[in-house]
């Protein structure tokens, strides 16, 4: 049927049949689809064909012997099967070539106007008794729809596979549904066999048809887990091997080849996850899925969306999923931005949640899911300093930024945060005294540890009035376990406190009041903490030093006296007055006030 010489007077049939019938009669028309032309007869064509019919009737020349089938679905090949039914020949409608046969019976107008049991008719009937029935075919017709999409969708093929997707989905579920309640606790790998086989089959379509399905699936009432699993074997699927040629260089000298076509996955498929707040998402995948983002260099409003929802729940994030790559020539190694703004979306979420509080019981004090919360994140935000604090590319705006994001009760001890300041400082040895200053002044000497404490004041690389900062708190801490016991310390401690703060002078309005109890409260609570971790370490150091004096009673100088000759510059008030106990309370917080105010 196809010739391949336009000059040939003798066209080629692949079958005896056809040869037979040019034997009789020859052709007397030229049908071209994409250059290749077939030599027919008009009477079989224009007796079942609409379109060449009015063809043949509107052409000006009476013997027409030649017509050119312009943009024609399925290309040469649909239009021979088309021929063949023409000429009542037999072939077999298959999932493969339905959609071409539908379009070209749509384009050549092979209705029942023409004739009974028409093309159109034959592959409609197909469609709607053997594809639309099962899912798998759907999926198959879909597939061979992505050659010929415009017309497939212009013809109704794509919405009748589609919704024949999601129904089927969707029943699915139901039956699952029904299953699990007559099943034991075995229904959950009855569940994932039943989820795999319409997950696997959706991941072959194309993008613009996956999102399609998706959305009507969602529309019909589609399990939400059943899309986030859709989606993560999408992902998995179409993005695997993305960034591999992408090595951690720091000079970024090889630009990463990003197709437009991986752009438009990463952003579709974060415009399908679900809008609720869903646990149901693993927190790894939104992390691998904002990598993605970064490195195909997506929208910028595709990439906030990501990071809202890993601020959600970014107390369960490792220390793996905060090391992104930096995507930028010349930056430092880790995208320290990113970070920074899912922290900020954190502590939003954080404020919006204690907002709509009602109760002094439900607010987030020291107790509370949300504070606790808090803590676990900036455990983690100190691992992360220190991890990254090592790159030589690191500035130190970027570094002291991503330090006091973090609000002060968001870390209990600061001994993480030391450590990071620690590794950073021998990292950048070439900073000046000025910036080293500016970095450890978020540093609370308070907070820090008895073994941070030692390391401290031996550590040459931090500025000189850190060190004394740190003397400083440390023979504070040494009187006060002499003079002050642990009970008592507490209670007074909390007493001075609370009557420190007192009744405000001015009247309030109730939320006013309040949001300053509720302030109030989680500094007591906050300051409970810090004391029980210090008293800890008192108790401990009382023994030694008790065990200290005993030793050297002897010799007529004790432990304490020798302290105090080394740093008597610290020595607090005049004459050294520390030993009634409510004038060591005061001269303690007097001098604490002095300490924060050394810059």
């Amino acid at each position: 049927m196809v010739l391949s010489d336009h000059s040939s007077s003798t066209p080629r049939f692949c079958n005896s049949f056809s040869n037979r019938i040019f034997s009789d009669m020859a052709g007397d028309i030229t049908i071209t689809v994409d250059d290749v032309s077939f030599l027919l007869h008009k009477f079989p064509l224009v007796s079942q064909s609409g379109k060449i019919r009015k063809m043949v009737a509107e052409a000006k020349d009476s013997n027409l012997s030649k017509l050119d089938l312009v943009n024609f679905p399925g290309g040469p090949e649909a239009f021979e099967l088309a021929a063949k039914f023409c000429y009542g020949m037999n072939f077999e409608i298959t999932t493969a070539n339905i959609a071409h046969l539908y379009c070209a019976a749509d384009y050549l107008e092979m209705t029942e106007d023409y004739r009974d049991e028409n093309l159109f008719t034959r592959t409609e009937a197909y469609l709607n008794e053997v594809v639309t029935s099962s899912l798998e075919k759907s999926v198959q017709v879909l597939c061979s729809c992505e050659t010929i999409l415009p017309l497939a969708d212009k013809s109704g093929i794509i919405d009748k596979c589609v919704d024949a997707i999601a129904k089927t989905a969707c029943q699915e579920q139901l039956v699952e549904g029904l299953s699990r309640l007559e099943c034991d606790s075995g229904h959950i790998d009855a569940k994932g066999r039943c989820l795999e086989w319409w997950i696997e089959d959706l991941s072959g379509l194309k993008i613009d048809l996956y999102q399609r399905i998706i959305s009507v699936m969602v529309s019909r009432g589609i399990r939400q887990d059943s899309v986030i699993a859709s989606i993560m074997h999408y992902a998995q699927s179409s993005l695997k091997g993305i960034g591999k040629s992408q090595i951690w260089n720091p000079a970024r000298t090889t630009p990463v080849t990003v197709e437009d076509s991986q752009r438009v996955i990463v952003e579709t498929l974060v415009s399908l996850l679900p809008t609720e707040k869903s646990s149901s998402i693993p927190i790894d995948f939104l992390f691998g899925m904002l990598r993605m983002a970064i490195m195909v260099d997506s929208s910028f409003a595709c990439r906030l969306a990501l990071e809202r929802r890993i601020a959600v729940r970014l107390e369960m994030a490792t220390l793996d999923d905060l090391l992104i790559p930096s995507g930028q020539n010349g930056d430092s190694l880790f995208d320290v931005d990113t970070i920074h703004r899912i922290i900020v979306h954190f502590l939003q979420i954080i404020e919006q949640e204690d907002d709509e509080d009602c109760g002094y019981e439900s607010e987030g004090g020291m107790g509370s899911p949300r504070h606790s919360s808090l803590l676990k994140v900036g455990r983690l935000i100190d691992a992360y300093l220190a991890e990254i604090a090592p790159d030589p590319y690191l500035s130190f705006q970027k570094f002291i930024a991503m330090i006091e994001v973090l609000p002060d009760y968001a870390r209990v001890i600061d001994d993480g945060l030391y450590r990071a300041v620690d590794i950073y400082l021998k990292a950048h040895p070439t900073l000046t005294e000025h910036v080293r200053k500016k970095i450890c002044k978020f540093i609370d000497c308070e907070k820090l540890s008895q073994e941070a404490c030692n390391h401290a004041a031996q550590n040459d690389r931090l500025p000189a009035h850190m060190a004394i900062r740190v003397l400083y708190f440390e023979q504070l801490r040494l009187k006060s376990a002499i003079t002050i016991t642990g009970p008592s310390a507490m209670s007074g401690y909390m007493s001075q406190k609370i009557c420190s703060s007192g009744a405000p002078s001015a009247p309030m309005s109730p939320r006013d009041t309040y949001a300053s109890l509720r302030r109030e409260n989680r500094d007591l609570k906050l300051e409970i903490s810090r004391m029980r971790v210090r008293l800890s370490d008192l108790e401990k150091e009382q023994v030694c030093m008790k065990q200290g004096m005993m030793d050297k009673s002897g010799n007529g100088k004790t432990f304490l006296t020798l302290i105090s000759k080394k740093f008597g510059m610290f020595g607090g008030p005049a004459n050294g007055n520390q030993h009634k106990p409510g004038t060591g309370r005061k001269s303690r917080s007097s001098s604490r006030r002095r300490g924060y105010s050394v810059s």
